[in-house]
């Protein structure tokens, strides 16, 4: 340690134009790092909304989001995790999977459990639901 201070002050030039070279070399790297402010980030999701006219958040929440997350975890394959949002007349479910899945092939078992639920719920009252990737 004390050597560099020797050296230091012996050579003083050499440490400054050090430092400029590092300055130089490190603002040269700063402007040629690519930056994305919005990267291309895939994240297998499928959405899934049930529409119930006149239907609580509590009883959508009770009736039907909870069965069909029941549902999913059965027959359908590669969930990493379920998300579930009950409002007025409506039941929002995000249904996240592995990285590596096929989504098309998930969004097919999605679909298809949607349309078993369907009919098993069938009264009449059940809206619509839609899907989204």
């Amino acid at each position: 340690m004390v050597g560099i201070v020797k050296l230091a002050l012996r050579r003083p030039y050499s440490f400054i134009v050090m430092a400029m070279l590092i300055l130089i070399f490190g603002v040269a790297s700063a402007f040629r790092t690519p930056t994305d402010i919005f990267p291309n980030i895939d994240i297998p999701v499928v959405s899934v909304v049930f529409s119930y006219t006149g239907l609580q958040p509590d009883d959508m929440a009770g009736r039907i989001v909870t069965f069909y997350e029941r549902a999913l975890t059965t027959s359908v394959n590669d969930i990493e995790h379920i998300e579930s949002q009950s409002i007025p007349d409506y039941g929002i479910i995000k249904i996240f999977f592995q990285p590596t899945v096929n989504i098309n092939a998930a969004l097919a078992e999605v679909s298809a459990s949607v349309t078993v639920d369907l009919h098993r719920q069938s009264s009449g009252k059940l809206g619509s639901s839609s899907l989204k990737k």
